[in-house]
């Protein structure tokens, strides 16, 4: 068995507490929470969180939520920009049933208490990039994620059958029999065997495997990494999206400057002042994700500068405080007005748009795990997410991944764990865990990040790889160690498909490869490299 896909913890040796659910949810944000109530309605749940329940991505994101929620948008217009977007490789039912599904599961949170803006006694609904029609829903603004993600932890926390568990890192996932029976949880200084029917993996992305990211300090790829351990099959880890515009001061974490701010008039101009990307595509600062990111990427190259300005001086103060009070908040802490100053910004890693192959009911190719949300690949999204499809995506696929775990409740009890020694040749001692972290994502920020080439791609899958020699036969004891292990291990799979992807698709960009090329490589990639099980053939 290869390094990579030992265990983390040799259970043989250890001593540990044991605890039975029907369903257990690993992560809480709105693929966890959506996918905790669904399955509440028929079983009993437990739901661990890497950090507080109000820690994720989701509670992070700015940007609203997309749904045909008008009389002025439709169906087909919301499913035909999306699969523009993802540039071929969206799983066509998998857009559909998410752009149907949506609206309902809007209204659901609005009926459970969640509060979003109205203009004249209607939702308010901004238009943001890549997008046909004003359809993205926002709460305060800039505040949808808190919304959504206090909403449903209210919901959550309504149902008795329902346990939360806070500051709990889930080691790995024990596997019986080719089946999922649970995982392997690490609380308060002590493991615990956790035994379910059903496992749903919702962890989020990976945005910490890069050195420039919005995502929280908790994004390390957990879920990718314990999936792969356990056998599953990873799909299209090359499409890492970029955010065009975070904010880029000295000192400051890169906080995220949402779409919608473009959406409402707000405009890129360079240091010398010029509005730069009218040059680049003619949508200029409503262009995709992955046009805006890689133009100023390009821009900046030209001109030597370190970075460009976000300017919303001519929309006026009054609306942009009222519109966006975050972002007002964040810039007054560096002494920036919002509303007169340019505000410096650069693209960061948002979004990883591949993750753990799964079906409509967010079923993997290991029976009893589930997966939804950033950590999964559901097919909505191909080769590059539209803006404000993820808290769409978690809503759906959350729920439907949760009514597919309650339904397994019925399957026969597992056996008793037994579990093989493992086979550790270091301790973590000897591995210095910060400069291994910063190597990391110093190497994947210069070689797979938004401009990537052949020559770069095989020097990181070559140094990647020569870490993971060592670092992971590594024995771990905390928390720490075993995000190092997650993060190379994440980071190895990006690098390779990437390398394997001999063109330019969506949020992947090759400057030796520059073109999009339908025949060749309009298919998915898979970690490992196969043509992965029946229902995944392209």
């Amino acid at each position: 068995m290869p390094a990579s896909w030992r265990p983390l913890a040799d259970l043989s040796s250890l001593d540990f507490d044991r605890h039975e659910t029907d369903v257990l949810v690993i992560g809480g944000g709105v693929a966890g929470f959506s996918a905790a109530i669904a399955a509440a309605q028929g079983a009993r749940v437990l739901c661990v969180m890497k950090d507080s329940a109000l820690t994720s991505n989701t509670w992070a994101a700015q940007g609203g939520v997309a749904a045909v929620l008008s009389d002025e948008d439709s169906l087909e217009a919301h499913r035909d920009d999306t699969l523009v977007a993802g540039v071929g490789l969206c799983d066509e039912e998998a857009v559909e049933l998410v752009v149907r599904e949506g609206p309902e599961r809007v209204h659901e949170l609005i009926a459970w208490g969640g509060s979003f803006d109205e203009e004249e006694g209607a939702l308010h609904l901004s238009l943001e990039g890549g997008h046909s029609r004003k359809r993205v829903l926002h709460a305060k603004g800039d505040q949808t994620g808190v919304e959504i993600q206090k909403t449903l932890l209210r919901k959550v926390k309504s149902f008795a059958n329902v346990e939360l568990r806070e500051h709990v890192f889930a080691v790995d996932l024990t596997i019986e029999n080719g089946r999922c029976v649970g995982a392997l949880l690490w609380h308060q200084g002590r493991y615990c065997l956790v035994r379910a029917r059903a496992t749903i993996l919702a962890t989020g992305g990976a945005g910490q495997l890069y050195r420039e990211t919005t995502n929280p300090i908790i994004a390390t790829g957990d879920g990718l990494a314990m999936a792969m351990r356990a056998g599953a099959i990873l799909r299209d880890m090359e499409f890492i999206q970029f955010h065009p515009t975070t904010l880029y001061i000295a000192g400051s974490a890169r906080h995220l400057i949402t779409e919608a701010v473009r959406g409402e008039g707000g405009v890129l101009r360079d240091m010398r002042g010029e509005r730069f990307m009218v040059h680049y595509h003619p949508h200029a600062e409503l262009a995709p994700r992955d046009v805006v990111s890689r133009s100023i990427v390009r821009h900046m190259r030209m001109n030597g500068d370190s970075h460009v300005f976000l300017d919303l001086s001519h929309l006026g103060a009054e609306f942009v405080r009222q519109r966006f009070p975050s972002l007002d908040a964040t810039c007054r802490l560096f002494k920036l007005d919002v509303a007169r100053d340019l505000i410096p910004i650069h693209p960061s890693v948002h979004y990883v748009m591949g993750g753990v192959l799964s079906d409509l009911v967010g079923q993997t190719t290991i029976p009893g795990l589930f997966a939804c949300g950033e950590v999964a690949s559901s097919g909505l999204h191909g080769a590059n997410r539209l803006a404000s499809n993820s808290l769409l995506e978690g809503l759906v696929f959350g729920r439907r991944a949760g009514l597919g775990a309650a339904a397994e409740k019925g399957a026969q009890p597992a056996v008793p764990a037994v579990f093989p020694e493992a086979d550790f040749g270091l301790e973590g001692s000897v591995i210095n865990i910060a400069d291994m972290f910063n190597s990391i994502k110093s190497l994947m920020w210069k070689d797979v990040g938004i401009v990537r080439s052949g020559e770069g791609l095989e020097r990181a899958v070559g140094r990647l790889g020569n870490w993971s020699d060592y670092v992971l036969q590594c024995r771990f004891h905390s928390a720490q160690g075993w995000e190092l292990v997650n993060t190379l291990t994440v980071a190895h799979a990006v690098a390779s498909a990437a390398l394997w992807r001999e063109e330019s698709r969506g949020a992947h960009f090759r400057s030796d490869f520059p073109e999009t090329d339908d025949e060749g490589w309009r298919r998915h990639s898979y970690t490992p490299m196969t043509n992965g099980p029946d229902f995944a053939q392209d």
